[in-house]
């Protein structure tokens, strides 16, 4: 039986396919269910490798939080001990000239 062309606004000459006998239908959806499980495989091996570097980045992110942190506790320490050695100085110098 010769393939039907059906025409499209575009100008383009579309084929069908023929009609499939009734064992292709049934093997046709258990190709279609095949592959579907294993698009799921892979789609629940790409979330789990996402969370996993989900995870990472927060850990990183957190030990870069802390470090900076940690550094800004140290300059404001270091500003403190300036204001304090800068007053210490100045009291030093009230009571020397009084």
């Amino acid at each position: 039986m010769p393939k039907k062309p059906t025409s499209r606004k575009s100008g383009r000459v579309i084929r069908l396919p023929p009609p499939q006998p009734k064992t292709s239908v049934a093997q046709d959806i258990l190709w279609r269910l095949d592959r579907l499980e294993r698009q799921v495989h892979t789609l629940s091996e790409l979330v789990r490798d996402h969370a996993e570097d989900a995870d990472r980045l927060v850990r990183i992110v957190a030990e870069d939080r802390e470090v900076l942190r940690r550094e800004l506790l140290r300059q404001h320490q270091a500003r403190l001990r300036l204001r304090r050695h800068a007053r210490g100085d100045d009291d030093q110098v009230g009571l020397t000239s009084s």
